[in-house]
């Protein structure tokens, strides 16, 4: 697959997981939606995020590191996307139990940052 093909696919993803969010803001109340409206919530948003992170830091990588293989920028974008997009969503839903305070929040960039150094060190040297 073509770096341009993956970029439209992955655009056209997110935008209908956008979509799909939008939809259930508008269509689920908050106080009678139960446990399935959140969770559409919340998985509709991490998709959402995930699609326009990825996205954003293919273009970056592009910029900043033109001569390096498309493939490896789509990878570390895609990778680090899923776990931007889920502290996004985790702060979020703690914020909304009351429970996201600046330590929650440090442990989870601190988690984060670790699980990245440990796929990076696991990773073997391409060459």
């Amino acid at each position: 697959m073509t770096l341009r093909r993956y970029a439209a696919l992955m655009g056209f993803g997110t935008i209908l997981t956008w979509s799909a969010w939008v939809l259930v803001l508008s269509q689920f109340e908050p106080n009678s939606a139960g446990w399935l409206g959140f969770t559409m919530f919340y998985a509709s948003l991490y998709l959402a995020l995930v699609g326009t992170f990825s996205l954003l830091g293919l273009t970056l990588r592009r910029i900043i590191n033109p001569t390096e293989l498309p493939y490896r920028h789509v990878a570390t974008a895609f990778r680090q996307s899923f776990s931007f997009a889920f502290l996004v969503v985790v702060a979020l839903f703690l914020q909304s139990r009351t429970l996201l305070t600046w330590w929650n929040t440090l442990f989870l960039v601190t988690a984060l940052t670790f699980l990245e150094f440990a796929i990076l060190a696991v990773r073997r040297p391409q060459l």
